[in-house]
């Protein structure tokens, strides 16, 4: 796989992706090439709306920590709860399951298989097609359909 590291301010809804990292701000680095709703929209096959709908979905999976764990987490724990939203973690985490929870039913039961497939589990679109069993270059425009709901969903404008 392609690598294209560039340093990102993290920031409350995940990493920027314009502007630079400088000063005391916490950062992280991550790979453009990594992400099937970055290589469609480095395209043009997603606009900007679509692109940070489904970021920002992806993002609240994260957060969640709905994917599978394969081992132990061995990272130290925060004692102080992290951002002055007033939220424990715990209750910053079942947020962002509610959050993740009402975009998939906004997409619908029809479009959020390729949205989980390609914006969560991170697929590209023909494996997600094939996993699906949906004919080829069909899932473009399901996926877009499905970013749309998602964008009104998070009122992203």
């Amino acid at each position: 796989m392609r690598r294209e590291l560039v340093e990102r301010e993290l920031t409350e809804v995940g990493p920027k992706r314009t502007g630079s990292a400088r000063g005391k701000r916490r950062t992280v680095t991550v790979n453009l090439a990594e992400s099937p709703l970055t290589w469609l929209h480095a395209r043009g096959h997603l606009d900007d709306r679509q692109f940070d709908a489904g970021e920002r979905l992806r993002a609240d999976y994260e957060r969640a920590q709905l994917a599978p764990s394969i081992t132990m987490n061995w990272d130290p724990v925060r004692v102080d709860g992290g951002g002055g939203d007033g939220l424990t973690p715990s209750e910053r985490q079942i947020a962002a399951k509610a959050r993740f929870d009402g975009a998939m039913a906004e997409a619908g039961s029809g479009l959020k298989d390729i949205l989980w497939r390609v914006a969560c589990a991170c697929e590209g679109l023909p494996e997600a097609e094939k996993g699906l069993g949906w004919p080829a270059r069909s899932g473009k425009l399901v996926l877009k359909l499905a970013l749309d709901r998602v964008a009104d969903f998070y009122r992203i404008r």
